[in-house]
């Protein structure tokens, strides 16, 4: 029996379909294993205060409880380890179903967790480990999904595509903000803080089972496939980007620190609107509308910022859109203090929903073209989850800085955001500009970027030959 030869035609064709298929994997597996994450934000900032906690002091239960949300990035550097040597010796795929599995399986066991009041300390405890958990899981997801993707990607549209697995992340704050919407509105107070919010963790038992189903079907890059089958796999990535990469690994640090803008958002922002000690008294189905409107916006565009990126480069959305979040930083918290809701809610749409995705929607294709696909995955991985464990542990400093009753809140922390986005813009000035260079050839420090006309020639190909599908 003879297998026929695909034609060239049928090759282009078969690319671009698993072009669609790991876009579409890294979006849906972006969105619901953050789902899971960001779950458990909401909770540490709106309910675990009052039930993981000794009553008493408010103000050492919210510290607390945030601290809790930043323990769980303890995890992610060593998860980066782990995760990157995985996914750049057995492959991008396998990874990012590990990945899944770890964080469905401990967003569960959150959900099962006793409260303080029927196993005092123990409760607290066993709240750590799982985060620990998850944050051990989600360390591998991005680094993983972009690689994926962009491995995967045509030359000229490897940032619109890319840009998808950040847009998933978003769609992921949604659905968890989503599903504490009607469950904080609707219950009673004592229903929801006495089993309600269970609820949104149990449900990971369908993200499971869903995001499984659409990651097997995806294929291995064509990169990593072909260095398997030439024997060319590295064998210590960690050790590969540390020693080639390690100017890189320092600037996605500086880049990654972008995340302190999603901390103002959706957590800190969240505690000091909703949180009675603060006496702001924001409901919290009000207040959770505010993410949940900036990350639909986010969502639209994330896609538009990643043809601009495929069009003027990666360097100049990186710098002007976390500088601009970090300037509105300080209106939005003040705009929450003066009970100000419409006004907290425009600035929101412009920090969280479209300046900041100058960065958002960029940094999956720019971090990862910084590496060669031997040590990618490894090399994005642990600068940019040691960035996220500095910022995610700035809830709990602004918490302390800026506690219950003191004065100048809003100034104080939105100045914090806005120096660190400062240390962003030049860390995103700094990196080399990618975009121009062939996939093959990213990581080579001596590579030559495309000559722009034959840049704009190709791009075009690639845009007209995905429209006859």
């Amino acid at each position: 029996m003879t297998t026929q030869t695909p034609t060239l035609a049928e090759e282009k064709a078969h690319l671009r379909s698993q072009t669609r298929k790991a876009t579409a994997s890294g979006w849906i597996g972006s969105a619901l294993e953050f789902y899971d994450f960001f779950v458990y934000a909401t909770a540490a900032a709106l309910v675990f205060p009052q039930i993981f906690f000794p009553k008493g002091n408010a103000k050492v239960a919210i510290v607390a409880s945030l601290a809790t949300y930043g323990v769980g990035y303890v995890a992610r550097p060593i998860g980066a380890f782990f995760l990157g040597h995985f996914g750049d010796t057995k492959g991008r795929k396998n990874v990012l179903l590990v990945c899944m599995f770890l964080m469905g399986i401990s967003t569960m066991g959150v959900g099962l967790l006793p409260t303080y009041q029927q196993v005092g300390l123990w409760a607290p405890a066993l709240l750590v480990v799982l985060r620990l958990v998850q944050g051990f899981a989600v360390a591998g997801e991005i680094s993983g999904a972009s690689s994926m993707i962009l491995e995967h990607a045509p030359f000229g549209r490897r940032g619109y595509y890319s840009s998808f697995t950040l847009q998933g992340v978003q769609a992921g704050q949604i659905f968890a903000a989503a599903v504490f919407l009607p469950l904080a509105h609707f219950m009673p107070d004592t229903a929801f803080m006495s089993w309600g919010w269970r609820i949104p963790f149990l449900l990971s038992v369908f993200v499971l089972v869903a995001g499984y189903y659409i990651r097997r079907k995806v294929e291995e890059t064509p990169v990593f496939t072909q260095e398997a089958a030439a024997g060319e796999v590295a064998k210590l990535p960690v050790v590969e980007a540390f020693r080639e990469n390690w100017r890189n690994m320092l600037l996605v640090v500086g880049i990654c620190m972008t995340n302190v803008i999603a901390v103002v958002a959706t957590i800190f922002g969240a505690a000091y609107a909703c949180q009675p000690a603060y006496g702001i008294g924001l409901h919290k189905d009000v207040f959770l509308w505010i993410p949940v409107c900036g990350n639909i916006t986010a969502c639209c565009v994330i896609p538009f910022v990643g043809t601009l990126a495929d069009r003027v480069g990666r360097r100049i959305p990186m710098m002007f859109g976390p500088l601009m979040a970090g300037l509105l930083a300080i209106p939005y918290l003040y705009f929450i203090s003066v009970k100000n809701v419409p006004v907290a809610f425009v600035l929101s749409l412009l920090m969280w929903g479209v300046v900041y995705q100058g960065y958002n929607a960029v940094y999956p294709s720019m971090c990862a073209e910084l590496f060669p696909a031997r040590s990618r995955v490894t090399g994005m991985a642990i600068p940019s989850n040691i960035a996220v464990f500095l910022t995610a542990l700035l809830p709990a400093l602004f918490a302390y800085i800026a506690p219950p009753h003191s004065l100048n809140i809003p100034f104080k922390v939105g100045a914090i955001a806005f120096g660190v986005t400062c240390i962003v813009a030049l860390s995103g000035f700094l990196a080399k500009e990618t975009y121009r260079i062939r996939t093959k050839d990213l990581g080579n420090p001596n590579a030559i970027p495309v000559p722009k006309e034959e840049y704009f020639r190709l791009r075009a190909k690639s845009i007209a030959e995905a429209s006859t599908d």
